[in-house]
């Protein structure tokens, strides 16, 4: 009975200690198994973050070298054209590549020399504009151009608008301006040209400015509008600010550089001139629109 007793406790003994083993082993599985299922959820992880840091960096790149390629493409392009028009009529004997031909058995074809002698073509014929004998040049062409119809009139336009824009003292395009356009609530960036002047001023009672709207992206064409001075709101931006945002579609948007309490006061709303339009329509002075109203 005691042998009994002895040999049922050592084999109650045996096993456990063995399914205690198996317990701890068991225990270190599953933490094994819960460890290798989280390093399988953050190496997915990893691979998904890896294509938003591609992209973000891709976008980074086109950012920083693509206004400096197409820069550089305008410039090749203009250089290209320039040199393509002006190199053909240089004489033979002075054209550098012929040397260089001869020289070096190559002809390298230098890039910018039809861009250099325009330049300085350009720059001798102001030289000698500017002289008496060049001035009485100029009147005498200018004077036969104007015994032309249709050349006259373009001429003298195209010498009028340069005269403008590139005389030292010129307020063209000098003062950017919003205005409300094409109805009241809406506005639009538009750039002061001069003061109106002639006609339209003396048929208009307010004093209006002159006013060019462009359009986007491409700011080279646009509206001309008299519009009344009082009517204008003057931007802080500068010309070039308000050129960008408008070539853009407004997405490249320049600071408010004004104060902290400036920002904090509106100027000009859309309700502002709402009772004047209402007085004006109701006024007993207003014009009539059709002849049949007198």
């Amino acid at each position: 009975m005691l042998a009994f007793v002895a040999t049922g406790e050592h084999d109650f003994l045996e096993a456990i200690f063995p399914l205690k083993r198996f317990g701890k082993t068991k225990m270190a599985l599953r933490k094994d198994s819960s460890r290798r299922k989280e390093a399988r959820r953050r190496l997915r992880r990893r691979r998904y973050n890896v294509f938003p840091r591609i992209r973000a960096y891709f976008l980074a790149g086109v950012l920083v070298t693509a206004p400096v390629a197409i820069t550089l493409a305008a410039a090749w392009w203009l250089i290209e054209l320039v040199d393509r028009n002006i190199v053909p009529m240089i004489p033979e004997h002075w054209n550098p590549d012929t040397y260089l031909r001869e020289t070096i058995g190559l002809e390298i074809g230098l890039p910018g020399l039809g861009l250099l002698i325009l330049f300085v073509a350009i720059t001798l014929i102001g030289a000698l504009t500017a002289g008496f004998l060049g001035r009485m040049v100029v009147s005498l062409g200018e004077r036969i151009l104007a015994q032309m119809p249709i050349i006259r009139s373009v001429y003298s336009a195209i010498k009028q608008i340069l005269e403008t824009v590139l005389k030292q003292q010129s307020n063209a395009f000098r003062q950017a301006v919003l205005i409300e356009y094409p109805r009241r609530g809406m506005w639009a960036v538009g750039f002061v040209t001069g003061t109106t002047e002639g006609e339209v001023q003396n048929l208009v009672r307010e004093d209006v400015v002159n006013i060019f709207l462009p359009t986007t992206p491409n700011p080279t064409s646009g509206f001309l509008l008299f519009v009344p001075r009082k009517d204008l709101v003057t931007l802080n931006m500068s010309v070039e600010e308000a050129v960008k945002m408008v070539i853009s579609g407004g997405i490249v948007t320049p600071p408010d550089r004004r104060s902290d309490a400036e920002r904090a006061i509106p100027q000009v709303s859309s309700a502002t001139y709402e009772d004047t339009d209402i007085q004006r329509e109701k006024s007993p002075d207003r014009p009539p629109v059709n002849p049949s109203e007198d």
